[in-house]
């Protein structure tokens, strides 16, 4: 599997960007507008936090939104029996934000919502005829009146000589995920064959993915990847990974296709991850 790296500058990086998500549902972007020195700054603050106590006092409930997932509150992949070894913190405008950081996060969101809004074009662009007729609305319009999921993820140290799964296989849920190099590598994707592949980590740069709904409203044109992050065995055993996924939400009312909305698909999804059971939300 081959995924391309995409020089957002470059004059046709457009078309190289959305041939590279037709064919792998992945891209790697360099030469972005993103603030690289303001994401590797939030990174810093975030370690920071997820290592102190006063985190819990963040913990989700029902009646907030976003908040701290604990690890004993993690996903688990569709599929699976057990919860991905990790903890995050759900970042929304709207929603909860621990008081004592800067407002560096929120200035990150604005910037990739941008950008996400030029990368949608770029796909809704390129999109064949046949495919961009069955849009409901253009792409970049789905994702108005919506608030995306920034999620900061912490995955901690793994005391094992051998290679680990750290999160495991999954599709994301959304339609595009922006997700700036991490701290660490271990992102890795599936081809058709089942062989996995590591993304290419270059330096200052950022990796795009198809998620679900994107695939489910070009008809399957647009694949959404099945993925994971791993920690090599060759990696220090007190390493730990910071993450920030960006996931680009259309807005409920938005029609994928004949079969849903993505409201009733991101339900359907979250019954699946287990989030919610009998039409209760687990914590």
């Amino acid at each position: 599997m081959q995924i391309a790296t995409i020089d957002y500058q470059a004059p046709h990086a457009a078309q190289l960007f959305t041939q590279s998500l037709r064919q792998t549902g992945f891209a790697v972007i360099v030469h972005h507008p993103l603030d690289w020195d303001l994401i590797q700054s939030i990174y810093v603050e975030w370690l920071n936090f997820f290592q102190s106590e006063g985190k819990h006092q963040y913990r989700v409930r029902p009646d907030m939104k976003g908040g701290f997932f604990p690890a004993d509150l993690s996903e688990t992949a569709k599929g699976q029996t057990v919860k991905d070894l990790k903890e995050f913190f759900h970042i929304f405008p709207s929603g909860v934000f621990p008081e004592h950081l800067s407002n560096q996060t929120h200035q990150y969101y604005q910037q990739a919502l941008l950008l996400a809004k030029q990368l949608l074009q770029w796909i809704q662009d390129f999109s064949p005829a046949d495919v961009q007729k069955n849009y409901s609305e253009p792409l970049p319009q789905m994702i108005e009146g919506s608030e995306s999921l920034l999620r900061i993820l912490r995955y901690t140290p793994i005391d094992t000589q051998d290679d680990y799964v750290r999160a495991a296989a999954h599709e994301d849920i959304n339609l595009i995920t922006i997700l700036p190099a991490a701290t660490a590598p271990g992102l890795q994707v599936k081809d058709i064959s089942g062989q996995w592949y590591d993304v290419p980590v270059e330096p200052n740069s950022i990796i795009i993915n198809i998620g679900d709904m994107l695939q489910e409203a070009s008809q399957f044109y647009y694949p959404s990847t099945t993925h994971r992050v791993v920690k090599y065995k060759n990696q220090d055993l007190e390493q730990e990974r910071i993450a920030m996924p960006f996931f680009l939400q259309p807005r409920k009312d938005v029609v994928l296709s004949e079969r849903y909305t993505a409201g009733a698909y991101h339900t359907q999804r979250m019954q699946e991850l287990k989030v919610i059971q009998d039409g209760k939300i687990l914590l």
